[in-house]
């Protein structure tokens, strides 16, 4: 009775949340009337929709552009400049990159070409569906990589059923044929045996319904492991996932004065190494609960390959073939990835001077990441996707129709990228969702709440440092399943930050492994949009997802805490309080 009772208050639950919260939490700047508190009083609104989506998050992220303003917090001015900033930029111009490698279907090319290579053998194609789907995610969206690889996975299993049907159907035939010879023969040596079985017919094997249950497991394995490894692979680089560009926006905005500490190059060099330790762990695990370790047959040690990995083998040689032979406009696209990732690693590696410093003067403080991303952005909108043709002034006149067909053709055809398309497959929602999150954090440091929180923090300076990272990356990781992982990154990172300051730990001992928190929503199919892909195809429930889940998130946590823990140390000096978090805190 009590669910018949509660449905029609449901029906009012988004227009209560949507205005019983400002007015519940009203007296907080009523009867507190400071910058500090007014602050606070947009944030836990902000907060509440964001957990709950009454409203799109990236509408939520426009109320600091109204409230601040009006609440006497900020200006309009300043609030407004958070929303394009240099990380936004930077966010924006990787995207377009990726929209092209989506758009000539570059990522499908290497998917296959990695695959092909690998083998079909069971364990090591789950192993080559998770190393080329973290592979994309690394450059392209989650979300897209999701999308193009789970049609791939379903096509290879759902050819490797009907050639294990077909095989069981041959042998089935072969075996009825076989009985009714033996019967025939029994019949005449001992009567008595015919009715062990009759007409012919041979029983139920009882291999066959452990076969099906087998099957069921492969096909909720392999489609897991391609959810779970676009999760993991986002982690990889600076713009692969959105938590990590809101970890670079943050510094930036909470400590202006950072030296570029998190860049491309120094983020890929911590997060990487962790993420191919994610990868190999979450295989393991996925091998173990859904296929067994058992290598002969995972494996196939010495075997030869099965009517099913024939099959499976085909699909792929199949589908390759269907691209044809590379184009002359994926060519180039796979140029300008390569040089972005060139020109990002070699801007400011560390160890030596980068291009930044030694071609320009005062290149280093000027040209940040976002400046290569933006000059490959605008490469892709001007080169040809077709060859151009070169006509001389005295064309021959063996083809003449052809010669004056070519002579009106423009000598560029149309550009590898056309804003149609980029303005069509944009993810504006989490540019605007950045923007308000760089917002919220610079109206808390300059409002004063980030400081008072700080001081509210001062007595967990008696915990252990590795401790606190610990349990603020485990409540990362289970707040992240309930909501979008760029708002969690967006309401925790000032927190911590603040937390950083009061007990004299580097920012990023806390604000790194809560930034790689973020991304582990691997418990529910709602917790994220690759989860909720895998999900609508039905080999899954709910329940695998949460069993297998659990385990991801233990793994996560664990892996984040080692790296942190070992290379993080040396590579961020995170044994010593920076003195550029000292000075910015204190202002």
């Amino acid at each position: 009775m009590a669910p018949t009772c509660l449905r029609p208050l449901l029906r009012y639950r988004s227009f209560a949340i949507l205005f019983l919260t400002p007015l519940l939490l009203l007296p907080l700047p009523v009867a507190v009337p400071t910058p500090e508190a007014k602050c606070a009083y947009i944030i836990i609104i902000m907060a509440v929709y964001w957990c709950t989506e009454v409203i799109p998050l990236a509408v939520t992220s426009l109320m600091p552009v109204v409230f601040f303003p009006l609440l006497g917090v900020q200006s309009s001015k300043s609030v407004c400049l958070q929303y394009l900033n240099d990380t936004n930029m930077l966010f924006v111009g990787g995207l377009i990159v990726a929209i092209s490698v989506e758009q000539w279907n570059l990522h499908k090319r290497i998917a296959l070409r990695v695959l092909l290579i690998l083998g079909v053998k069971p364990a090591l194609l789950m192993l080559g569906f998770m190393i080329v789907t973290a592979f994309l995610s690394m450059w392209i969206s989650n979300t897209a990589t999701t999308a193009m690889m789970v049609p791939i996975v379903q096509a290879v299993l759902d050819q490797m059923d009907n050639t294990e049907y077909d095989v069981t159907m041959m042998e089935q035939a072969t075996g009825q044929t076989n009985t009714v010879i033996e019967l025939e023969e029994k019949n005449a040596s001992d009567p008595t045996s015919v009715h062990v079985i009759s007409n012919g017919q041979v029983p139920d094997d009882p291999r066959s319904s452990e076969e099906k249950k087998m099957r069921k497991r492969i096909c909720k394995g392999m489609t897991l492991c391609v959810c779970y490894a676009a999760s993991i692979g986002g982690t990889a680089t600076l713009t692969g996932t959105g938590p990590n560009m809101v970890l670079k926006g943050q510094m930036n905005q909470l400590y202006p004065n950072n030296n570029d500490i998190v860049n491309f190059a120094s983020w890929f060099g911590f997060a990487f190494p962790n993420m191919i330790l994610m990868l190999v762990l979450a295989w393991l695990w996925l091998q173990c609960s859904f296929m067994g370790l058992n290598f002969k047959k995972s494996w196939g040690c010495g075997t030869e390959r099965t009517a099913k990995e024939k099959a499976a083998y085909n699909v792929l040689k199949a589908e390759m073939k269907k691209l044809g032979p590379i184009s002359y406009a994926e060519f180039n696209v796979l140029l300008m990835f390569v040089l972005l990732v060139l020109l990002w690693f070699s801007r400011h590696p560390g160890f030596v001077k980068g291009w930044a410093t030694r071609l320009f003067p005062e290149g280093e403080k000027y040209i940040t990441d976002s400046a290569p991303a933006v000059f490959i952005a605008l490469l892709l909108f001007i080169l040809p996707a077709n060859k151009p043709k070169f006509i001389g002034w005295n064309p021959s006149m063996s083809d003449p129709e052809q010669t004056e067909e070519d002579i009106k053709k423009p000598f560029l055809s149309a550009p590898l990228l056309d804003w149609n398309v980029v303005q069509r497959k944009m993810p504006w929602s989490i540019v605007l969702l950045l923007g308000g999150g760089f917002a919220l954090a610079d109206a808390s440091a300059n409002s004063g709440l980030s400081a008072w929180l700080g001081h509210q923090m001062t007595p967990l300076g008696s915990i252990p440092p590795w401790a606190i990272a610990t349990v603020l990356s485990l409540i990362i990781a289970v707040f992240t399943e309930c909501t979008s992982n760029v708002a969690t990154a967006t309401l925790f990172l000032p927190v911590f930050s603040s937390m950083a300051a009061s007990v004299k730990i580097h920012p990023l001992y806390v604000m790194l492994p809560g930034t790689l928190s973020a991304s582990f929503a691997f418990m529910l199919p709602v917790a994220t949009p690759p989860n909720a892909i895998v999900f609508s195809y039905g080999h899954i429930r709910v329940l695998d997802m949460v069993r297998s889940g659990i385990v991801m998130n233990i793994i996560g946590v664990f892996c984040v805490t080692l790296a942190i823990n070992t290379w993080g140390r040396p590579m961020f000096e995170l044994d010593t309080f920076p003195t550029w978090a000292n000075s910015t805190t204190n202002q």
